[in-house]
Parts: C-alpha cells; sequence; structure tokens
C-alpha cells in the first residue's frame, strides 16, 4: 500500500506541477498582451510639439518652427539647459508630420530624409545625450490624420522598427480607422510594443474616438476603462486642446467628476501608477491666457493626475509661464506616487458652475491638495470645509484642524479649523496643500 500511495503522490505531485507551469505559462502571456510594462508610474512629464507646431514642413519659410530635427534638438536644448530637465521633464515628442508618404522597399516607414536627414534615431542619440528621452507619434490607421504613413496592420514591423530608432515613448492617433476594430488594433500594437525588445510608454488615442469615450455601459465597440488600462500606459480620452482658455474649460468640464463616487466612477478610479487618462496638452506660456488662465490648466492638470506634456515654445518662454512651469510644489502634486486621480467636492452650481472646489488625495495621508476655482467676472471669497472631504478620505470630519500651504506662491497660511477661505480672482485658481495639524 505503501507504493501504491507513493505512486499516487508523485502522479499528484505531476499534475500540481503542470497546473503551476500552466498558470505561469497564462501569466507570461498575460504581460505579454497586457500593457503591464512596468513604465509611466508617474504621470509623463516633458513637451510635444502638435498645439504649437502643427504640420508646418515648410523649413526654407519656416526654419524656426518646422517639424525637423533643428525643431526637436533645439527644444531639447532649451529644456535641459533652463532647468525643466531638473524638475522632471524628460521627454522629447515628436507629433504628426515626420515620415514619408510611403514606405521603403522593406515595407517599413521611414522620416523624411530632407527634415530629418539623420532619421529618427538620429534625433534620439542627441536627446539622449542630454539626458533626455524622445517620443514619437503614428497612427493605428492607414494614414496619420495629417495624411502621411499610418501603422495599418503592420504592428510587428512598426514596433521592431520604431524600437531600432531607440525610441522611449509612441503617441498613436486613431484617424482613418474604422472604430469597431479599435478594441483589437491598440491591444495588437501594444504586444508588438512589449515584444520589440525595448521599453517603450504607450500613449493610445482610442477612446478619443469612441461614442462614450470608453465610460458607457454597455460599452461601445469594446472599449471599456479596464480595456484601455490593460493595453494602453496613458489614453487621450477627449478632443485636441486647441489655445485658448474656453478650450481648456471644455476638457475641464469633461473632466468634471465627483469625487465622492470614486469607487464606482471607472473614470476617476481607472488612474494609477502606469494608466493615465490624458486631457492633452499642458499651453502654459501660450500669448492667450493670462497667468490666472495659465495657472488653472497647470493646476488643475496636477489635480487630475494627468500627464505633463507642455507645448510651447521653451525657447522664447517669458520668465512668468516658466515660473509655473517649474513649479516645484505642484508638479510633486501631480507626480504624487499614490497616482490617485482627483475631482471636485463641491459646486456652485451642478450644470454651470463659476466655483468649483478639488481635491486629489496624496500619498502622505494626512495631506490633500485642493485647488479653489473661479471661472466668474468677478473675484470671490471661496471656503474649502472640512465637511466636504469624502468620508472615505480617513482623518478628515465636519472639525478637523488643517494647516495650509499656498502651491502657486510657496507659502504657509497658518493653521485653520474646519474652514479655510481665499478670495479668488476671475478664471483664476488657489491651490494648496492641507495637511492634518495634531497641535
Amino acid at each position: 500500500s505503501t507504493k501504491f500511495s507513493n505512486r499516487n503522490s508523485k502522479k499528484t505531485l505531476a499534475a500540481i506541477m503542470s497546473t503551476i507551469l500552466c498558470f505561469i505559462a497564462f501569466g507570461l502571456n498575460v504581460l505579454v498582451n497586457g500593457m503591464d510594462n512596468g513604465l509611466a508610474r508617474t504621470p509623463p512629464m516633458g513637451w510635444l510639439s502638435w498645439e504649437q507646431f502643427r504640420c508646418q514642413t515648410d523649413c526654407t519659410k519656416y526654419p524656426k518652427s518646422c517639424i525637423n530635427a533643428d525643431l526637436y534638438q533645439s527644444i531639447a536644448d532649451a529644456m535641459a539647459n533652463d532647468g525643466y530637465k531638473d524638475v522632471g521633464y524628460t521627454q522629447i515628442n515628436i507629433d504628426d508630420c515626420w515620415n514619408d508618404f510611403t514606405r521603403n522597399a522593406k515595407g517599413e516607414q521611414v522620416a523624411n530624409a530632407t527634415r530629418f536627414p539623420k532619421g529618427i534615431a538620429g534625433v534620439a542619440d542627441y536627446v539622449h545625450n542630454l539626458g533626455l528621452k524622445l517620443g514619437l507619434y503614428n497612427d493605428i490607421g492607414s494614414k496619420s490624420c495629417a495624411g502621411y504613413t499610418g501603422i495599418d496592420g503592420n504592428y510587428d514591423l512598426d514596433a521592431k522598427t520604431f524600437a531600432s530608432w531607440n525610441i522611449d515613448m509612441i503617441k498613436i492617433d486613431g484617424c482613418y480607422e474604422n472604430t469597431a476594430n479599435m478594441y483589437k488594433d491598440y491591444p495588437a500594437f501594444g504586444k508588438g510594443l512589449n515584444e520589440s525588445g525595448r521599453n517603450i510608454i504607450y500613449s493610445c488615442s482610442w477612446p478619443a474616438y469612441i461614442s462614450g469615450h470608453g465610460e458607457t455601459n454597455p460599452p461601445v465597440d469594446h472599449t471599456t476603462m479596464q480595456a484601455l488600462a490593460e493595453n494602453c500606459n496613458l489614453w487621450r480620452n477627449y478632443a485636441d486642446i486647441q489655445d485658448s482658455f474656453s478650450s481648456i474649460m471644455g476638457i475641464v468640464k469633461f473632466w468634471r467628476h465627483d469625487y465622492n463616487n470614486y469607487a464606482t466612477d471607472s473614470f476617476l478610479n481607472v488612474a494609477g501608477p502606469g494608466n493615465w487618462n490624458d486631457p492633452d496638452m499642458i499651453i502654459v506660456g501660450d500669448p492667450n491666457l493670462s497667468m490666472g488662465e495659465q495657472e488653472t490648466q497647470f493646476a488643475l492638470w496636477a489635480i487630475f493626475a494627468a500627464p505633463l506634456l507642455m507645448s510651447n515654445d521653451l525657447r522664447t518662454m517669458n520668465n512668468a509661464s516658466r515660473t509655473l512651469l517649474l513649479n516645484k510644489e505642484i508638479i510633486d502634486i501631480n507626480q504624487d506616487p499614490l497616482g490617485k486621480q482627483g475631482g471636485y467636492i463641491w459646486m456652485n452650481d451642478k450644470t454651470n458652475p463659476t466655483q468649483v472646489i478639488w481635491m486629489r488625495e496624496l500619498n502622505d495621508t494626512s495631506s490633500i491638495a485642493v485647488v479653489l476655482q473661479n471661472t466668474g467676472s468677478t473675484t470671490v471669497t471661496i471656503g474649502f470645509q472640512t465637511f466636504l472631504v469624502p468620508s472615505f478620505v480617513n482623518g478628515w470630519s465636519k472639525t478637523t484642524s488643517f494647516k495650509a500651504r499656498n502651491l502657486l506662491n510657496h507659502t504657509d497660511l497658518g493653521t485653520f479649523s474646519a474652514y479655510f477661505g481665499d478670495n479668488i480672482k476671475p478664471n483664476s485658481v488657489g491651490m494648496y496643500k492641507m495637511t492634518i495639524s495634531n497641535e
């Protein structure tokens, strides 16, 4: 009986080992097919050319603003030399119009030889030598949005080609493709990236093209927030930003979700290390924006745990805008390692508010980030009250005492009990770190 029992135990052990090996194989398959690539643990920071420089390809007429190697290399110089790199901006991201309209004899995408004489790899070398990283752009469809070559099913070939140029990030747009196929296309290219042999942050424009943007139940075109998180590091949910405050506010309205509903709101709770909703580029420095409007965007993008990808001309940046972009205290909120996206906790009107209080939880559990926003026509006093903090945020009650620090002007404001108010100018914000006081 002992031998029989031994034989059975060996069979059982073999079965267990077989099961374990199957699970290991399954796990490896998930890692290759999902976007669990260990990248973008905090929102990517850097610069992207599109909103500022669009698709200007006439380098004779516009030598300082055309899409060529010189543009990206000169912006990289400014990023490295003017303090941006020191506070965390690392990406120099090429957008549309870098490539040719056709592939080469091997079927590979190629950079425009006139405007990028050393190819994308040459720009990558230049950027990497400055301690920065290079990003690229393409499209999941047959053509890019500006009509240049798209991926068009060449998932593995293009991923390997881009990886061979030593890029560090790629944004994949969604023009010239049937939205019904995107739930297959974007994961297929992501799989190609994961198998390319190089770590590349994957930015998808997928939900921007889907009706309901991945938030509907039942899903439209199989697109859910969970599917986005499983296949992309960040994703564009909404329309492109333009150079106006009304454009910024259109995006802010889309991002205006009630923080009290965090647990059940997939738009809020999908965000975290490796996965980010992307409200599009930072346009601080745009001459069409007042300083208050620039502060509004920068502060709210920090509350949103949004990528900080500037689109401006770093070579000619004015001092006030540059100081805002280098505000390390606001950047630290944006880059907080907990990675929780914030939302609103109070509005003065449910449909067209002119006063909004926003908050975000932080890795330091005794602190929260708060923004008081005024889009009205006159200066108003907006009051943060501790009872507005959702009950799931530990330590806050209607009688909590807390210290307040102004993050825009780096000033400690004192200790307050239950209430803190500040005067907020039109189209402006106040931004604060509130920390529970044990005094």
